[in-house]
């Protein structure tokens, strides 16, 4: 048998049907770390791999809040915001762990980083669902001369797109009107509603959305 056919973190990331085959007829390895944590489960989710992701946890499992040696979960090596809702909304991972390394939650850590805005975006809608503060209840940080960072060349992200129903569920009343106010405005697709929909992205970027009904609550 080839390496490719036997090592089950090769399979994670290139044929997770036949891992599923693999695991199924030898369930011991499903919570298969290597030297640094990293699991089977992390990989999943890096690859956007949703039905092994339900299978690991559902079927096998594994628990979905497993730490590598840096006390980071599979959340955060999301890349993509259909990935982070499988484990948030279906298999329930935990959206307030901390990693050992530097202390930041898996949303602080791709804002930071400027990685993946449509997944830290998802991730602070449902923090402000669980009524989660940002980094110590304060704004997080700002770069570039006090501004905030720059999305990633490319990157858009269409919040006008999100049904009534959808931000409703995700985002507290203020975050929500905004983004229905913003879809519904004429010159949402031009200059100015596109710098404004930057904007809104930023503040869930920096953990910002929601900070002043927040504020304003511990000082009445």
């Amino acid at each position: 048998m080839s390496t490719t056919q036997s090592n089950p973190f090769l399979l994670a990331a290139d044929n997770p049907s036949q891992l599923l085959t693999l695991l199924r007829n030898d369930p011991s390895i499903a919570s298969t770390q290597d030297e640094h944590g990293y699991s089977l489960l992390h990989a999943a989710a890096s690859y956007n791999h949703l039905d092994l992701l339900r299978a690991l946890v559902n079927e096998l499992h594994v628990n979905v809040d497993l730490k590598d040696e840096d006390g980071e979960t599979a959340l955060f090596v999301v890349e993509t915001a259909d990935c982070a809702k499988v484990l948030v909304e279906e298999l329930h991972a935990d959206i307030k762990i901390r990693s050992t390394e530097d202390g930041q939650t898996a949303r602080e850590k791709m804002a930071e980083e400027d990685g993946f805005p449509e997944v830290a975006v998802y991730l602070r809608m449902k923090e402000l669902e669980a009524g989660i503060a940002g980094t110590n209840g304060v704004p997080e940080p700002t770069t570039n001369g006090g501004h905030p960072p720059p999305l990633p060349e490319g990157v858009q992200i269409n919040l006008g797109a999100m049904a009534p129903e959808e931000a409703g569920e995700l985002a507290d009343p203020e975050f929500r009107r905004r983004i229905e106010e913003l879809a519904s405005r004429e010159d949402f697709q031009g200059e100015d509603g596109q710098r404004e929909l930057r904007t809104l992205i930023e503040e869930a970027l920096r953990g910002e959305v929601g900070e002043e009904r927040n504020v304003r609550s511990r000082t009445e």
